[in-house]
């Protein structure tokens, strides 16, 4: 720090004061600083489809808009304008759980030679890449829970798209707060996973 034209004794002493002052000041906002209550993604889709394949399965991370690339759960006031639920906030950053979960459901199964993240050294036949269209409260009429993905089946082999959908599911939210919000979001994510992964189990 640089005060002109004070004594460098008492240039000193303004130095350690400011320090202080910034230091109560940092700590302060930390003591400030609101806990969010956390939540993950908790449903374990059922699958129904065809007989075991020994394909192997990429599933990348989704894109999604920066809204939704975030911890923070979206609330739909309106079509254009949107705010994130107060106090809560997801378990990870919401692209890295979806792609958790549909591991897991693809997993649960137990009709495919196997499936995985990238960089995890499968030999890969099939890739389902996906990106997350809505995650979120609908505010406008009855609270509602909306869950929109649209998913591609990549070829690993000649690079070729096989099939691509649009997959969505909507569920009433029952009841009232951030638990409540997060029930429906899970049922309505639990429906498009299960979807997704029957849907890719046909086409592959």
């Amino acid at each position: 720090m640089n005060f002109p034209g004070v004594p460098c004794g008492r240039k000193a002493g303004l130095i350690r004061a400011c320090s202080a002052f910034f230091l109560i000041a940092v700590l302060s906002a930390c003591a400030g600083k609101a806990n969010n209550d956390t939540y993950s993604l908790s449903a374990s889709p059922i699958i129904e489809g065809p007989s075991s394949t020994g394909k192997q399965i990429l599933v990348p991370e989704p894109t999604a808009l920066k809204a939704l690339d975030s911890d923070q759960v979206v609330i739909r006031l309106s079509g254009s304008e949107i705010q994130y639920l107060a106090k809560s906030q997801w378990s990870d950053r919401l692209p890295k759980m979806v792609q958790a979960k549909l591991v897991q459901a693809f997993e649960n199964t137990g009709r495919i030679g196997g499936v995985g993240k990238p960089g995890e050294g499968l030999a890969i036949d099939y890739q389902v890449i996906t990106e997350i269209r809505s995650f979120e409260i609908a505010t406008e009429g009855a609270d509602t829970a909306v869950v929109e993905i649209f998913a591609k089946i990549l070829n690993d082999r000649n690079g070729t798209v096989g099939a691509q959908k649009a997959f969505r599911a909507t569920v009433p939210v029952r009841g009232t707060g951030p638990v409540a919000f997060i029930a429906a979001l899970d049922g309505a994510f639990a429906a498009v996973a299960a979807d997704i992964v029957s849907w890719t189990l046909k086409a592959i």
